[in-house]
């Protein structure tokens, strides 16, 4: 170990070459770090989502469920199957282990829902990543400055808008709310109906029949093959209108004979009976699901899910650069973020950087206030910022994230380090006191403390290491905690050893200067202690009562996985009650607008809300301290 110290001491320059060498890394593996609010504590998951008509849940699930459940048992690394079954729906949920590769287990699960597909019955089966029963990660409000069709909004949203944010990195799914499907009516006439004796029925099968494309085979013609195809699909609505469903009589048959002639005759004397004489035919808007209006104006509500296990600010920051790309591609169309989970995290972890900032300045304060010499306190500061700057390159290598976890072990590293600078520089200054040169004092002083120095960072390093073995919420909630603290442990100790000697030397110069300086001593502490020592019996008892107070005190202490997390923006929702129409319920928002104006710190921008059957949701934010 004296001939490290005496290696970092008589190169200075490589020692500095090297630290510099830490610091870029670190800047560079700080700007690549993905920032998060807490480690993902979901284990992988993939998701089969089934639609199969009007089928009742017990059919559903003896018809499909239960096959599709045995096939992704039989996965691997597969470690639950659930499902939820409604009318029509069903939903399959596959559980994994925590270190299972999801792109290989969405191959492989899809692989495996292929002969499914296959199956008439059912209309659509899709595999996922996302969990629809999450919030999305962004909510975004469409508008148009003219549009005011929410059918020709979806086709914009559906056709461009969602491929292009659905293809970036995370980002799961993107669904749509609030938006008007075009569908062609057909309202008949039943006067004209009777007038011309047709059903209901006649028309259904006469537009079946119709509207239908059908293949006619091959035909070989010069040694060259034909594909022959008859197609009559109606596109418009003139299509529908001069459809034929029926004759009428144009004069009256004088002669109703048996032959062959007779018949030809009577046809004839009939003129066709076109759709549209006996039925208006027309392109509306079918009844939308939901309502979304923004400020009192009708949009369409774009919810957009990312992937399990990826970075949640990644995913928000990707898809507020893709739609400002849209938004200038797309001139008149308004894009409006209702709500962001990536500014939240992004605010709290903002907050855990100040503070972590913070207590290194108060930590370097108070170390001078204690000591009194300015050198040895510029030494430490400049050990702390290398200490956590290298400890970024190890974070990044790992594929840790910035969270609150990581900060923390961070903050702990950095108070680990100051510990370890005030042994070595104080062994360091007490060599200098006894008449050694700077260097020698360097070398020696912190030989003498190494052994102690690297034992004790070793304590704390076997403590935390541990932790990296658990398994489960608990272990991917403390890892990134216990890889930070290892990591900028192994760091200071780096620092302590190496950079601290050779930074006294070439800070303090080459004349000793042994000037006293006054340091801050507690003199009554040593009174105390003999006083304490002399009734060692009652300070046990009082130790030993303190303790089992604290235990009595335990029950009383709340327990929960995570502390509650404030925020400036709440979400009410309004059940009404059963059969209440949507039109009705999407009026009761506007009387909620009187409250903006008694409550002027909530909703500056407008109250956003979505209207459902029997539910309206209405999203509240604040934009100021209330």
């Amino acid at each position: 170990m004296k001939n490290i110290i005496k290696f970092a001491v008589g190169n200075p320059v490589t020692i500095c070459m090297v630290v510099f060498a830490l610091l870029l890394l670190g800047k560079v593996s700080y700007d690549q770090l993905s920032v998060d609010l807490l480690p993902d504590l979901n284990n992988p998951r993939l998701f089969i989502e089934l639609k199969a008509g009007e089928r009742p849940p017990e059919e559903i699930e003896k018809q499909f469920v239960e096959n599709m459940e045995s096939m992704a048992i039989r996965q691997s690394d597969v470690t639950q199957v659930s499902s939820v079954i409604k009318a029509g729906t069903a939903r399959i949920t596959v559980e994994y282990t925590w270190t299972k590769d999801m792109d290989e287990a969405f191959l492989d699960l899809q692989k495996a829902m292929n002969p499914f597909t296959q199956n008439k019955d059912i209309t659509e089966l899709k595999i996922t990543q996302h969990d629809a029963n999450l919030s999305p990660v962004v909510l975004v409000g469409m508008s148009h400055q003219s549009i005011t069709d929410m059918a020709e909004l979806r086709k914009i949203a559906e056709s461009y808008i969602r491929n292009e944010l659905i293809r970036l990195e995370g980002v799961a799914e993107v669904t749509l709310s609030g938006e008007e499907v075009s569908t062609l009516t057909i309202q008949t006439d039943p006067y004209k109906l009777d007038a011309f004796q047709l059903k209901i029925e006649d028309i259904a099968s006469r537009i079946e029949s119709n509207n239908q494309s059908i293949s006619g085979g091959r035909v070989s013609e010069l040694g060259l093959q034909y594909l022959v195809k008859s197609s009559s699909l109606f596109a418009s609505e003139d299509d529908f209108e001069n459809l034929i469903v029926g004759y009428k009589a144009i004069q009256q048959e004088e002669n109703s004979g048996n032959n062959a002639s007779g018949t030809a005759a009577a046809n004839t004397n009939k003129a066709p009976v076109f759709l549209k004489e006996v039925a208006t035919v027309e392109f509306v808007n079918a009844r939308p699901e939901n309502i979304v209006r923004i400020n009192g104006k009708r949009s369409i509500g774009l919810s957009i899910y990312k992937e399990m296990r990826f970075n949640t600010v990644k995913v928000v920051d990707e898809v507020t650069r893709q739609l400002a790309v849209i938004e200038n591609a797309l001139p008149g169309y308004h894009f409006q973020v209702i709500s962001n989970q990536g500014t939240f995290i992004k605010s709290a972890i903002g907050e855990v950087k100040s503070s972590a900032v913070l207590g290194v300045i108060l930590a370097i304060v108070v170390l001078f206030v204690f000591l009194r010499r300015m050198g040895t306190t510029l030494i430490v500061s400049l050990a702390i910022p290398i200490s956590i700057v290298a400890t970024f390159n190890l974070m990044f290598f790992n594929g840790l994230t910035l969270n609150i976890m990581t900060l923390g072990g961070l903050a702990l590293g950095a108070g680990m380090l100051v510990d370890n600078a005030i042994v070595v520089i104080e062994s360091i200054f007490r060599n200098q006191e006894k008449g050694l040169s700077i260097k020698e004092a360097a070398i020696n002083g912190t030989a003498e403390v190494a052994n102690a120095v690297i034992a004790s960072t070793l304590t704390t390093i076997v403590v935390f290491l541990p932790i990296v073995y658990l398994h489960g919420a608990s272990g991917e909630l403390f890892k990134d905690q216990a890889w930070t603290v290892t990591f900028s442990l192994v760091s200071s100790l780096f620092v302590a050893i190496l950079v601290i000697p050779m930074l006294y030397i070439q800070l303090s110069g080459k004349k000793v200067k042994l000037e006293e300086v006054k340091s801050i001593r507690i003199t009554g502490y040593s009174k105390i202690l003999r006083k304490l020592i002399q009734r060692r019996w009652w300070v046990i008892g009082m130790a030993v009562l303190l303790l089992i107070f604290t235990g009595l005190l335990t029950p009383f202490i709340g327990t929960e996985f995570m502390p509650r997390a404030e925020s400036k923006t709440f979400t009410a929702m309004v059940k009404m009650p059963e059969g209440t129409q949507m039109e009705r319920n999407s009026r009761y928002p506007d009387n909620v607008q009187m409250l903006r104006a008694k409550r002027r710190e909530l909703c500056c921008q407008g109250i956003p809300h979505t209207v459902r059957s029997r539910q309206v949701i209405l999203r509240f934010s604040a934009v100021r301290p209330v």
